[in-house]
């Protein structure tokens, strides 16, 4: 077995909502800013993966110095960065994340969420789970400044 761990955080910006998670829409008053999409969670979970296969991150497939990634589907890149970790030997035993957001609700979405991404991850929605806290006002995130997403990734060799 392989495990991983992956965070990624970003800022609010000026354009409204929703809020990417998983690669399901999220309302909030305001987008999170980014190169791609800037799905923190989807993010979050492809460093997870990469990590446990130790891969790098997500940095040295998908700079930002790139303009092809500018407005990128963070699903896209989730579904190549499991293509690569299967190429690798490894199948995806699950993930357990964690999205930390003031006022970012996840819980009315989090079974299309949790689907989202056993769909892409092709793995049972048993496998895949969602969870949310807040900072209780602390630091930037508990100013509602922006929105972050941990994630754990258990890997499996593939058995021949």
């Amino acid at each position: 077995m392989r495990v991983g761990w992956g965070i990624d955080v970003h800022r609010f910006g000026t354009l409204p909502g929703p809020v990417l998670l998983g690669g399901v829409a999220v309302p909030a008053d305001r987008a999170l800013e980014g190169t791609s999409d800037a799905d923190v969670l989807t993010h979050a979970v492809c460093d997870a993966l990469l990590g446990a296969a130790a891969l790098g991150d997500m940095g040295a497939y998908f700079p930002s110095s790139d303009p092809v990634w500018h407005g990128a589907d963070s699903i896209d890149m989730l579904g190549h960065v499991v293509e690569m970790v299967e190429a690798a030997g490894f199948a995806v035993g699950s993930i357990d994340a964690t999205v930390v957001a003031e006022r970012v609700r996840v819980a009315p979405q989090r079974e299309e969420i949790r689907d989202r991404l056993a769909g892409v991850l092709g793995v049972d929605r048993t496998a895949v789970s969602v969870k949310a806290t807040t900072t209780d006002g602390l630091g930037m995130l508990g100013r509602d400044e922006g929105v972050a997403a941990l994630a754990v990734a258990v890997l499996a060799p593939y058995q021949t």
